[in-house]
């Protein structure tokens, strides 16, 4: 293992470097923001420049700060736990056919419950807080993990495993030359589009049944018709969520699916 995160920081210049074409989508995307703002004026969409300031502003401020902290830390809480239950729960049932079959209702119900649904239940079971807005992160990330570890048990290549087993490979082999790589690969698109749900649900879900984080904020800035923060907080969320996947996820997956070059 630590071998695999020095080869990561050694590789991770070439990764940077390889990044060109997504920073070009990036200023396009700005470019087309601040031409919105040429059409739309201030009120309605602040110009690149004027949220930035705003944005610097805001980081300046140790409230602001505090606020961010809160939730990162509810969205990680939660994120965790779906991700530590949805793995461990999708691989016994990816590798158990009646558990897989078991398990395909409940999937079905919690993937077609509106996460507005989950917020307004979780604010009765148990009121305005953290435990609201974790509950809601776990119920909304969980089946998203579940179905990728899930296929990702179900699709292991017989033919590996028997070929594992000929030749007597030790348990930890076994795991991490054959199981892992193919078992991550689904796993991992999971792991992105459950965190970027876990992040939409927490600052939803702060907006409705807290007083403090990021979307408490959001609803302060939305009541006084504040758009330049508004869309400094929306900026600090995208910006969050880019940072974790493509400068601490991307490196991981591009290491461990090597195999498939």
């Amino acid at each position: 293992m630590f071998n695999f995160i020095i080869k990561i920081i050694k590789d991770f210049p070439a990764y940077l470097w390889s990044g060109w074409g997504a920073i070009a989508s990036i200023l396009l995307f700005v470019a087309a923001w601040d031409m919105g703002n040429q059409v739309y004026g201030n009120l309605v969409l602040p110009s690149p420049t004027s949220t930035f300031a705003t944005l610097s502003t805001m980081l300046q401020d140790d409230t602001v700060l505090k606020e961010i902290n809160i939730t990162i830390y509810r969205a990680s809480v939660g994120f965790g736990i779906s991700l530590l239950l949805g793995s461990v729960l999708g691989l016994l049932a990816g590798f158990f056919a009646t558990a897989s079959m078991m398990s395909r209702p409940i999937v079905t119900i919690l993937v077609g419950m509106p996460p507005i649904a989950w917020i307004v239940l979780a604010m009765i079971w148990f009121g305005m807080g953290d435990t609201t807005v974790i509950f809601t992160v776990i119920v909304s990330s969980f089946p998203i993990i579940f179905v990728g570890a899930l296929q990702g048990a179900r699709t292991l290549d017989g033919d590996l495993k028997q070929m594992a087993d000929s030749f007597k490979f030790p348990w930890y082999m076994k795991f991490m030359d054959v199981y892992f790589p193919h078992i991550f690969s689904y796993i991992f698109p999971a792991l992105v589009s459950g965190l970027g749900m876990a992040w939409k649900i927490v600052v939803m879900a702060e907006l409705l049944a807290t007083s403090d984080g990021i979307g408490a904020s959001l609803a302060v800035a939305r009541s006084q018709l504040d758009t330049p923060t508004a869309l400094a907080l929306v900026t600090i969320m995208i910006g969050s969520l880019m940072f974790i996947e493509y400068i601490i996820l991307e490196p991981m997956k591009k290491e461990v699916e090597l195999w498939r070059n």
